[in-house]
């Protein structure tokens, strides 16, 4: 999270008081000053551009009292709060890239006054500008890989688990479960080579490679154990040509699978750059 630069502590958390979220930053044009006029924010709330160094910043205004240090932290504890204001955030990065090219703001970065945002677009300017030039044309594509022993398993003839059978009880489950730890070591071991696979053919077209921690729980989105999840910057032209020989790789593999997520905004190769440029206190 962000907190705005050299902030006051008295001016946190006033009831009435006003602070100004940041979404995104791109080059000024009319595209994100028409985009500002039509499109709303976290709430609701209505957006405006900001402009300064020749970078236009779209922000809305929001609530100090809850999005000061400790009104975020209670916010983010609230999942339902916390989904909400990232699918807000997310419309708007998403929506201001389909217009131009856009540098993603980290969630929740928030700063006193349109003043300083537009201080920070000055002082940043080089460095917005080279990426912003970078980024031009390309998009993210997230590639996950996932190891499903259950999978592997069920796609063992149906003999093998008989021969299994027939033997005498105690056997007949020492085997079981041996077969079950070399499935699960097979799957993990297939997923393994798939990911690095993946990773040789995204590579090859893709201008950046960012790996992410491999998702768990409810986050993964698919059966079985995440065991890579990655993103790549590909040219907007290549991507629908690398979606499908990523998944292609696949094919006829049991127990492994793979995800290609995408078009995104260049989530993973424009944020922490922008947050760590924009100043903000964290």
């Amino acid at each position: 999270m962000s907190t705005p630069p050299n902030a006051p502590s008295g001016l946190l958390g006033r009831d009435g008081e006003e602070m100004v979220y940041v979404y995104a930053i791109g080059r000024e044009g009319p595209a994100l000053h028409a985009l500002a006029s039509r499109l709303p924010g976290v709430d609701g709330r209505p957006l405006r551009p900001v402009s300064g160094g020749g970078l236009c910043a779209l922000v809305s205004p929001v609530p100090a009292d809850t999005f000061s240090e400790q009104g975020l932290a209670a916010q983010m504890e609230d999942l339902d709060r916390l989904e909400a204001v990232a699918r807000a955030h997310h419309a708007v990065v998403d929506a201001a890239f389909a217009e131009a090219s856009v540098l993603p703001m980290r969630l929740a970065t928030v700063y006193l006054d349109d003043a300083r945002v537009a201080d920070m677009l000055v002082r940043q300017r080089s460095e917005f500008q080279e990426l912003l030039s970078r980024l031009e044309g390309h998009v993210e594509l997230g590639v996950k890989v996932y190891a499903d022993p259950r999978a592997a398993a069920a796609a063992v003839p149906a003999s093998s688990a008989a021969s299994s059978e027939g033997a005498g009880t105690g056997r007949a489950y020492l085997r079981k479960r041996q077969a079950q730890q070399r499935d699960s070591q097979d799957a993990y071991r297939a997923a393994s080579d798939l990911a690095a696979r993946s990773a040789q053919v995204a590579e090859r077209v893709s201008a950046s490679r960012a790996v992410h921690r491999p998702q768990q729980g409810q986050l993964a989105s698919r059966a079985g154990v995440n065991v890579a999840n990655e993103a790549y910057l590909v040219p907007r032209k290549h991507t629908e040509q690398l979606r499908q020989e990523l998944v292609a790789l696949a094919d006829g593999a049991p127990g492994v699978s793979i995800e290609v997520t995408g078009p995104w905004a260049p989530y993973s190769f424009a944020t922490a750059v922008v947050a760590n440029g924009g100043g903000g206190a964290r």
